[in-house]
C-alpha cells in the first residue's frame, strides 16, 4: 500500500479485494489515518441518502466535494487526503466515476471490495483501468503470530530454511501446538481477536459460524436457485472422498449447462471464500498453459472456516477435527485438513495451484500430486501427510515419470525439516517459504 502511495502518486486508485470479514475496511482506514493528513470513508453498505445524492452529481467534482466535506465533517486538503470508497460494488456508478476522479488529481482514493466482478455489480459500467489491484487474504501464520505477540519464530524459521538446519524434535512439537492452534482458529480477524479476548474456543466456533452463514446470504443473493450455496458446502465431503476432482454432478446434479455451471464456478471463485486448484494435464514451467479448467479440486481460503464447516451440523464441543488437532492425533482420513491449509499457505505466498493425477498401472486407483510450483526452468511437486510418515509413492513415480523437468521435490509433513538425497521434508508451518 505504500508503494502504491509513493509510486503512483493518486494516479491510479488503490482497490482492495478480499472476501467479507478479512478486513479490508480496518486495514483501509488504518492506512489512512497513518499515511494522510484527512480522510473519508464512504460506506456504501450503509450509506445515507444525501450521499446517494451528491453520488448523482459525481461528475461536477467541485460539488461532490464540497457535499462530502459537508456530510462528513472533514475538511478535505489537495494531495494530502484519501477518500475511501468502501463496498465499491454495491456502487457500481462510483466505481466507474474512478477514471475521472484520478484525472482531477486533487485526492487519492481507495477502494474496497468483494464480489467485484459478478455480472450485476458491473453490468452497464465501464470498469476503470485506472486501478491498482491488490488481493487481501485471511492473515497468515506469521500474522497470527504477530497477533499472540510472537514476532521471532518465523525469522528463526526462515533462517533454519535458508540454511537447511534441522529444527530438533522438541521445538517442532511446541511449534505444532501453535500451528494446529492456527488451523483452528483460521485467519478471520474477528475470530483471531475472539480466541485472544476469551481464549474460547466455542466462542470461536460461533463466530466462525457467523461468517459463513453471512457468505451463505451472499450466495444466495448471487443465485437463488441455491447452486453456489451447494458447491460451497460440500467442499469438506468433496475432499473427503479422496477423488481426484470436485465432482459437481454429486452436488447439484447434471440438469445444469456447462457455461451455466462455468458462471457459478466464476462467482464462486469471485468472492475470494474458495481457492482453486486446476488440473495439470502436462505438468510443465506455465503451469496455466498445461491446465484442465474442467478438472479441479475447491478449498476454502480459510482454514479456520474449513473445520467449522466440516462439522457444521456439530457443536464446537462434538467437532472430531478440534478434539483431533488439539490432542496432535488426527487421522489419516482427516488429512484433508492440513492438504487445505498447505493450499490457503501456498495462495497467500502469491503461488496459483496446480495439480496432476495418472492411472496406477493395473489398478484402478489413481497416482496424485498434491501441488505443482513453477520455479525457474524447472517444476516443484509437493505432496501433503497429516503426519510423520514419509512414505511418498505418489512423489517417486511422478519424479520417475517427468524426470527431466524437476527440480526440489517436497513432503510436507508434521516432523522436523530433514533432505535426503532429493527430497526434502518440510514441516507444514514451514510451508510460506516454498
Amino acid at each position: 500500500m505504500l508503494k502504491w502511495k509513493q509510486t503512483k502518486d493518486g494516479t491510479t486508485a488503490l482497490l482492495i479485494k478480499g472476501a467479507r470479514r478479512v478486513g479490508k475496511s480496518t486495514l483501509a482506514e488504518e492506512f489512512a489515518r497513518k499515511e494522510y493528513k484527512s480522510y473519508i470513508l464512504i460506506d456504501f453498505a450503509d450509506a445515507k441518502p444525501e450521499l446517494m445524492e451528491a453520488i448523482k452529481h459525481i461528475a461536477d467534482r467541485d460539488y461532490f466535494f464540497t457535499q462530502l466535506q459537508y456530510l462528513y465533517k472533514v475538511n478535505l486538503h489537495e494531495r494530502h487526503s484519501v477518500i475511501i470508497f468502501d463496498e465499491i460494488q454495491r456502487c457500481p456508478q462510483a466505481r466507474q466515476a474512478i477514471k475521472y476522479l484520478v484525472k482531477d488529481h486533487r485526492y487519492d482514493y481507495i477502494e474496497t471490495g468483494s464480489l467485484l466482478s459478478i455480472r450485476k455489480n458491473v453490468q452497464n459500467i465501464v470498469i476503470p483501468s485506472e486501478e491498482t489491484r491488490l488481493t487481501m487474504y485471511p492473515m497468515d501464520y506469521e500474522e497470527f503470530l504477530w497477533a499472540m505477540q510472537d514476532s521471532v519464530t518465523i525469522p528463526l524459521l526462515h533462517q533454519s530454511f535458508n540454511s537447511s538446519r534441522s529444527i530438533g524434535d522438541g521445538v517442532v512439537r511446541d511449534l505444532l501446538r501453535k500451528f494446529r492452534l492456527y488451523m483452528l482458529v483460521g485467519g478471520m480477524p474477528q475470530a483471531v481477536c475472539t480466541y485472544l479476548s476469551t481464549q474460547n474456543l466455542a466462542d470461536v466456533d460461533a463466530v466462525k459460524r457467523e461468517i459463513i452463514e453471512l457468505y451463505m446470504d451472499d450466495f444466495h443473493k448471487i443465485d437463488p436457485s441455491g447452486k453456489i450455496s451447494k458447491l460451497f458446502q460440500a467442499i469438506p465431503s468433496q475432499l473427503t472422498g479422496n477423488a481426484s476432482r470436485y465432482k459437481k454432478t454429486a452436488v447439484i446434479g447434471t440438469t445444469i449447462e456447462e457455461n451455466a455451471f462455468a458462471e457459478l464456478l466464476h462467482d464462486l471463485e469471485d468472492s475470494l471464500t474458495v481457492n482453486i486448484a486446476h488440473h495439470a494435464d502436462d505438468p510443465n514451467v506455465g503451469l496455466a498453459m498445461h491446465a484442465d479448467y474442467r478438472q479441479y479440486k475447491i478449498y476454502l481460503s480459510d482454514t479456520g472456516l474449513f473445520t467449522t464447516l466440516a462439522f457444521w451440523d456439530k457443536n464446537c464441543v462434538d467437532n472430531i477435527i478440534y478434539q483431533k488437532l488439539l490432542s496432535d492425533k488426527l487421522s489419516a482420513d482427516l488429512g484433508y485438513v492440513y492438504e487445505n491449509m498447505v493450499a490457503q499457505m501456498l495462495v497467500a505466498s502469491g503461488h496459483k495451484l496446480f495439480y496432476h493425477t495418472w492411472p496406477v498401472p493395473n489398478s484402478n486407483h489413481n497416482y496424485e500430486v498434491d501441488f505443482l510450483l513453477s520455479q525457474g526452468s524447472k517444476i516443484c511437486p509437493i505432496e501433503v501427510k497429516s503426519s510423520g510418515y514419509k512414505t511418498h509413492a505418489s512423489l517417486d513415480a511422478f519424479c520417475k515419470k517427468f524426470s527431466f523437468r524437476i527440480g526440489n521435490r517436497y513432503l510436507i509433513y508434521t516432523k522436523d525439516l530433514h533432505h535426503e538425497q532429493e527430497m526434502t521434508y518440510l514441516p507444514v508451518f514451514m510451508t510460506s517459504f516454498l
